[in-house]
């Protein structure tokens, strides 16, 4: 009997519920006729008129619309994937609490139509070339999206289209607590301008899992920026947009060096953090310039002139830490001009376990040496500290090249081109040619 009886109540339990999920069931968004496709809180870009076969100057004004709704609302607005990307005109203006959110991760190598070489998804086809795509203000965010300009070239360095930032800083209003994560850049010319103007500085900017190759050489440029800004695995190389349709040539390439600047570049900037950051074809890799501290970890600059340009106005608060790297310095104008390391000024420099070393490589024209491994210059008092380097390839006597005879510098455990134990007691420097 008590088995009987706890039969007939579970299964009366079951009976109700069965009645509360199908009750659940017609309730839900998708029973209902909702669109389940875009996260719940989003509006879509289309719903404000933003589509695909619209002209980009419509598009803009419609996009521009939707973000000054989301603006007042704090809201996110959904970029609706499409087999057609949108072709938005430039000027637009992230407005503070606006963000814009597609479906991607970083899609290096690109996403690919099935029969034309453009990409898909929550794509922004951009030919603007007098206005920055989007400038952001404060509290936005920038997310899963990719940016294609199908006009730029691929194989001639001379029609290289110099086109304004994809994204840029306000210049008139504040810009703290902005984020830009899962972007991927397919023909950019300059991806990311943080130069924020002095009285009108940046703060708590965060770029994550970014993606492209800028034909200028700047991928991402800070300056005015005090509250600790982070550039967290961003992947800055050539073939990035291989299967939408090739990757650059190698005269192009080498016009990308011949630019002379770096593809991260740090300017009057309080303690930022690059960690795991990557790039391939570029004049420098990190460009830490006089008033910034901070740390450099875990990178690998591939095919660069100049790894890492450390410089320091002052002996306090200018250090920087270096950490878990690989640089390959190969390419530039001459052999004299390759350096893994350049560093001057004052304050301290920490390199702790990087490795440089150099060959040849058939995607742009490279030398396949270093002059050195660190080349320090100068006249003011600075002071360097190596330790487990691994340096080959370079072509002078010595690993460290000492053009500052006010330079402390001391070295242990490192081992040189000849595969020799390296070190050097922490005594002022003299000139070695």
């Amino acid at each position: 009997m008590r088995r009987t009886h706890s039969s007939k109540f579970v299964q009366k339990w079951c009976n109700y519920l069965a009645v509360f999920t199908v009750l659940c069931l017609y309730a839900s968004p998708a029973v209902a006729g909702q669109d389940t496709a875009r996260p719940q809180g989003m509006r879509s870009i289309r719903e404000f008129g933003v589509l695909p076969e619209n002209r980009a100057e419509k598009n803009r004004e419609a996009l521009q619309a939707a973000i000054d709704w989301a603006s007042v609302r704090g809201a996110a607005l959904f970029v609706e994937p499409t087999d057609e990307p949108y072709p938005v005109a430039g000027g637009l203006i992230l407005r503070m609490n606006a963000s814009l959110v597609g479906v991607h991760g970083p899609v290096g190598r690109g996403t690919r139509h099935p029969s034309k070489h453009q990409p898909v998804g929550s794509v922004f086809r951009i030919e603007d070339t007098t206005k920055p795509f989007v400038t952001v203000e404060s509290a936005t965010q920038l997310r899963g999206l990719q940016f294609w300009y199908p006009a730029q070239t691929l194989t001639d360095a001379n029609k290289i289209i110099k086109y304004p930032p994809t994204i840029q800083v306000s210049r008139t209003h504040a810009a703290q607590g902005v984020t830009l994560s899962c972007l991927t850049f397919f023909g950019e010319y300059i991806a990311m301008d943080f130069n924020a103007v002095a009285g009108v500085p940046c703060e708590q900017i965060l770029f994550e899992h970014c993606y492209g190759y800028p034909l200028s050489g700047e991928f991402i440029r800070i300056d005015h920026c005090y509250d600790i800004p982070r550039i967290l695995h961003c992947h800055v190389n050539p073939a990035n947009q291989r299967l939408i349709q090739s990757g650059y040539s190698p005269a192009v390439i080498d016009a990308v060096v011949a630019a002379r600047t770096f593809t991260y570049t740090i300017n009057h900037t309080d303690n930022a953090v690059l960690m795991d950051v990557f790039t391939f074809g570029a004049y420098g890799g990190a460009y830490l310039g006089p008033q910034t501290y901070g740390q450099l970890t875990s990178f690998n600059f591939d095919c660069v002139t100049i790894g890492v340009h450390k410089l320091g106005e002052g002996n306090i608060y200018r250090n920087w830490q270096i950490a878990q790297g690989s640089i390959i310095a190969n390419t530039g104008p001459a052999l004299k001009d390759i350096h893994p390391f350049v560093i001057e000024g004052e304050g301290h420099t920490a390199i702790s376990n990087v490795e440089a070393f150099s060959g040849r490589n058939g995607a742009l024209s490279t030398i396949g040496k270093s002059q050195d491994f660190v080349l320090v210059r100068g006249n003011k008092k600075l002071t360097i500290s190596l330790s487990g380097c691994r340096m080959r390839n370079y072509v002078s006597d010595w690993p460290i090249v000492i053009l500052n005879n006010k330079a402390v510098i001391q070295a242990v455990a490192c081992i040189d081109k000849y595969e020799r134990p390296f070190n050097l007691p922490a005594v002022p420097g003299q000139p070695l040619r």
